[in-house]
């Protein structure tokens, strides 16, 4: 027979930023149990619930029994298992009676190496009852778990270990309560819906009432899913029946994960505040209300804040007024310390707290944030002025840009930093162009977050993102493996793509060159390893754009200068990989290379046109010479493709100079004229990019 599997684990609250992830780390670990002991199918149907006091799974089709399975087991070879005569030897015996075996019970077949002793046997399928117990053992260990805490169970002395404690299990297979032993409970069919508005204790009668018998008699949406569908419906009806919108989905999501692991059974109600906190800046307001209410702010067609909020409440009531006063009342005092520290802040120009820098410890090896300010100065200049920008504009958002760190309002929340110093910036009537770089300077903080819109702030971004990485790099503070605490991979995949996606006209290993040149004799000069860090973000950044492997490497292995040509480089190496010809040059350029490796000694790159005595190397002499400036031509007006596709021409004259010429011939100079032409025409194949990579 076979019927639904349900596992349920009752407990006190779970952490809410973890919930979703807990639910389905046990979801996935309990099928898997299951499936390892052939207990579940592969199709089989599986229902995952996560709430704020419950962790349970459904599994449909679970057999009382797994089905007996033929396994063939592996013994020793016949080398080891027969002697000389041909008899068992101890070896083999003693392989067999571990198996329960008799040794003409076995067979012989060969594993691809060598023939073996093989015994096939017959499995007795596992009960449901015997691997319940261990199956959610093994899945509440592999629980992404914050935190452990220990608690003591009823009887006074037992230990137990999880994350919150736990009060009740079920195991249901359809009406039958599965016997199962888990941090000391005893499986059962009874668990708890709301705190406040159950009907009480609510007994599963069968695996496949769970959800509907909880919503109705438990006022609990178990399945994190529809809790999060329901909540997201009210909360975009309220909004829209108020003509406002809830902002920026990239902040709604995550509140509306996070509250969607607070509640059980959601309610949307409406609070206000009054007009007067509006005079604050919003992103003030915004990040309170978020953050430390969990409430979703409300704005009007051009994006500006409301005096309005939406309250996801775990509580539905018909007269919910209590609430809405309650939470209004709470909100309130959040606002009035956002006012109070912005209004505070603006007694004091950035420009008088630029000193005070000098007593802020940046790094033990690196100084304070005063001296980082003048290495970003420095660096920003130097970028300005390659770049043809105002390096004055650049300086000065540079002297201003952490003094925002020594403000009430960033101190409070740190989330603003750059946000407000454009707003103190802007009332101490410093330029517009200034005053935005404050915030463009932490751009992009996330992938696919948006780049500096303005010059000025797109200097200063690289500027102080090249300093965090020279400087941290010539200390030795290498990210390794998945452990990178200053998030020197972000900020290098922040250089790539403002490099990029702005083309700008900026040579990477000038760059460089500033960044150190800022710390002086400071730090170990590190350029080296930072160069190929950045180019191995790069890689993986135009891998995630479509690309492949072998054009990725064929452009990057070569570490162009200007990042800003990249794309349309690849895009050229895509087009010559359609060419018929592609493959024979590319085979063609990897062999000249190889061969240009192992050659002895120096290859120079003068031609003695004299020595070039076989026709084909003449007629390959020829075709360089003759393409040699339209390929120039062509790369000058930064035309990849048209240049790559000239390399097209050179098939014929290559696959006749190999047919009908030995490079290593037995003169030296001859040999040494040779390498020359052929190292000439590897670098002619090369310009746009190393084409040798598209060979298999």
């Amino acid at each position: 027979m076979s019927a639904s599997l349900l596992v349920e684990l009752f407990t006190e609250e779970l952490p809410p930023k973890a919930l979703k992830r807990l639910g389905e780390s046990f979801c996935s670990a309990i099928v898997e149990g299951l499936r390892a002991r052939g207990l579940a199918a592969s199709d089989a149907r599986i229902d995952g619930f996560a709430s704020p006091r419950r962790l349970a799974v459904r599994v449909a089709g679970v057999p009382v029994r797994a089905a007996d399975r033929q396994v063939e087991l592996k013994g020793p070879s016949l080398k080891v298992g027969l002697d000389a005569a041909g008899q068992p030897t101890q070896a083999l015996i003693k392989w067999a009676e571990k198996q329960g075996a008799r040794i003409d019970q076995l067979t012989r077949a060969s594993d691809g190496k060598q023939e073996c002793f093989y015994f096939q046997s017959t499995v007795t399928g596992e009960s449901l009852d015997e691997a319940i117990s261990p199956v959610i053992t093994q899945a509440l260990a592999k629980l992404p778990i914050p935190k452990l805490m220990q608690y003591q169970l009823a009887d006074g002395h037992t230990t137990v270990s999880f994350v919150r404690p736990a009060h009740a299990l079920i195991v249901l297979h359809g009406e039958r309560v599965v016997p199962a032993s888990v941090l000391g409970l005893q499986s059962g069919r009874s668990t708890h819906g709301h705190r406040f508005q159950s009907e009480g204790s609510i007994d599963i009668a069968d695996a496949g009432q769970y959800e509907s018998l909880l919503e109705t008699r438990g006022r609990v949406i178990a399945s994190f899913e529809a809790r999060r569908a329901r909540i997201d419906a009210m909360l975009r009806e309220r909004a829209q029946a108020l003509q406002a919108s809830l902002g920026d989905e990239t902040q709604v999501v995550p509140l509306l994960e996070e509250v969607t692991a607070l509640v059980e059974w959601p309610a949307v109600y409406v609070g206000e505040f009054e007009h007067e906190f509006l005079q604050v800046p919003q992103e003030c307001l915004i990040l309170t209300m978020r953050t430390n209410q969990k409430y979703f702010p409300l704005f009007d067609a051009q994006g500006k804040l409301l005096p309005k909020f939406l309250i996801v409440s775990n509580m539905a009531v018909a007269d919910p007024h209590f609430i809405i006063d309650g939470n209004q009342r709470v909100v309130r005092p959040r606002l009035a310390d956002a006012r109070f520290f912005f209004e505070q802040d603006l007694k004091t120009p950035l420009a008088e707290r630029v000193p005070k820098l000098a007593s802020v410890v940046y790094h033990a090896k690196l100084g304070t944030q005063g001296e980082r300010v003048e290495r970003v100065r420095a660096i920003a200049r130097a970028s300005a002025k390659l770049l043809g920008a105002d390096a004055a504009l650049a300086d000065r958002a540079a002297l201003l840009a952490k003094t925002d760190l020594l403000t009430g309002m960033v101190g409070e929340f740190p989330e603003l930093q750059g946000v407000m110093g454009t707003y103190y910036a802007r009332h101490d009537g410093e330029p517009d162009a200034v005053a935005r770089a404050l915030t463009e300077q932490y751009q992009p903080r996330f992938a696919g977050d948006a780049l500096p819109a303005s010059e000025t702030g797109t200097v200063l971004a690289l500027a102080d993102k090249l300093e965090t990485l020279a400087g941290l790099f010539g200390i030795g503070q290498l990210p390794t493996g998945d452990k990178d605490p200053f998030a020197l991979r972000r900020h290098a995949l922040g250089v790539v793509r403002m490099l990029i996606e702005k083309r700008l006209d900026l040579r990477l290993d000038a760059l460089l060159d500033a960044a150190f040149a800022a710390f002086g004799d400071r730090i170990k000069p590190a350029r080296t390893e930072l160069e190929q860090f950045i180019y191995e973000r790069l890689s993986g950044y135009l891998r995630e754009r479509g690309f492949s492997v072998q054009e990725v490497a064929a452009v990057v292995d070569q570490q162009p200068a200007h990042l800003a040509q990249v794309p349309a480089q690849l895009e050229a190496v895509r087009a010559f990989g359609k060419l018929p010809e592609a493959e024979a040059l590319a085979a063609a350029n990897k062999r000249i290379a190889n061969i240009l490796r192992k050659a002895d000694g120096f290859v120079g790159d003068a031609i003695d046109r004299a020595l070039l005595t076989e026709p084909a190397e003449q007629a390959l002499a020829a075709r360089i010479d003759e393409l040699r400036p339209q390929v120039d031509a062509r790369m000058n007006a930064q035309d990849f493709t048209a240049a790559l596709t000239l390399m097209a021409q050179m098939r014929q004259p290559v696959d006749r100079f190999f047919d009908e010429v030995m490079v290593m011939a037995d003169d030296p100079n001859v040999r040494s004229n040779r390498l020359a032409l052929l190292s000439g025409l590897r670098h002619l194949l090369n310009r746009v990019a190393d084409i040798s990579r598209l060979s298999a």
